[in-house]
């Protein structure tokens, strides 16, 4: 950690039951990477694991949760059903909104998960409530279903602006399956203001070969869970070389750029907290410095 900004590897990971879970819950362990002690100020950010037969307490939380399923089978039991997630499946918790979680598979299910605002150890944010029977039978969301809420889907080929057409798409045409692409880049929204989250975004991120995001920063924070390929990466002016599993985050005002430097697509997952302003949401260090030669060239 150096700067405004933070990088962890996966080798960096310490698994360890949440204080507030502890006797809550059966086989659950997170790994905290973004959060108080880290330079973030809006967003806790982590890798969450949850054994097989495992189980997390019905319960609710003084913040906004959103999540990534990585591996395995994951249950997330609401007030509007029981739910089963597989790698891919996303969605976001509201605030004081109750559930609970249990693997059902037989594998470690392990998922991604972005809070906000961040939680503070001198405030309590969870609180356990009561204990329901679990659902015999949850059943996986139907993303086109326009009655599903707070649950979404993505792939590797949902990234592919070659299958955005209306006969291939895995749910019906609508912004929640638009691509947004540029300079070698493509941009799929997952938990945003649509799916219901008030205080925070996921979205996922994919750069060919050649990619390239110039050195920018913003008035928010943001957190990259890099899932294929490498990236090479610039925070605060120092270099580094960004591989499957790393965890990096970018502080308000922390300059950043992206290049991808491989012969195939990097891809990652990355949270935003507090969600973007309507404008000025980006700040390119090119156009000011634009400005300022145009400046420079007037008084002369």
């Amino acid at each position: 950690m150096a700067g405004n900004h933070l990088v962890a590897r996966p080798d960096d990971a310490d698994f360890r039951v949440p204080e507030e879970f502890e006797g809550h819950a059966r086989g659950f362990r997170s790994w905290a990477v973004i959060d108080e002690h880290s330079p973030s100020v809006h967003m806790g950010f982590g890798i969450c694991e949850l054994d097989p037969d495992g189980s997390v307490a019905w319960h609710v939380h003084a913040f906004e949760e959103s999540f990534y399923v990585l591996s395995g089978e994951l249950v997330c039991e609401t007030d509007d059903g029981a739910f089963l997630l597989t790698e891919g499946d996303y969605g976001v918790v509201s605030v004081g909104a109750s559930h609970a979680w249990r693997n059902p598979g037989g594998s470690m299910a392990t998922w991604a998960q972005m809070t906000a605002p961040q939680p503070r150890a001198a405030a309590r944010h969870t609180y356990i409530v009561e204990q329901r029977a679990p659902a015999e039978q949850p059943v996986p969301p139907d993303v086109r279903n326009p009655r599903t809420r707070a649950f979404g889907h993505v792939s590797p080929q949902n990234m592919d602006v070659d299958e955005q057409t209306q006969d291939r798409l895995a749910v019906s045409a609508s912004m929640r399956t638009a691509l947004l692409v540029y300079s070698g880049i493509t941009v799929k929204m997952m938990v945003d203001s649509d799916l219901g989250a008030d205080l925070s975004t996921m979205f996922m991120v994919q750069y060919v070969p050649g990619g390239f995001a110039g050195a920018h920063d913003h008035p928010l924070e943001e957190a990259y869970l890099i899932l294929d390929g490498e990236v090479d990466a610039v925070f605060d002016g120092q270099s580094y070389r960004l591989t499957a599993g790393d965890i990096a985050l970018a502080g308000v005002g922390c300059t950043h750029e992206f290049a991808n430097p491989g012969m195939g697509p990097v891809r990652w997952l990355e949270t935003q907290a507090p969600q973007p302003p309507g404008r000025h949401s980006y700040r390119f260090a090119r156009d000011w410095t634009y400005l300022a030669g145009t400046l420079d060239s007037q008084a002369h």
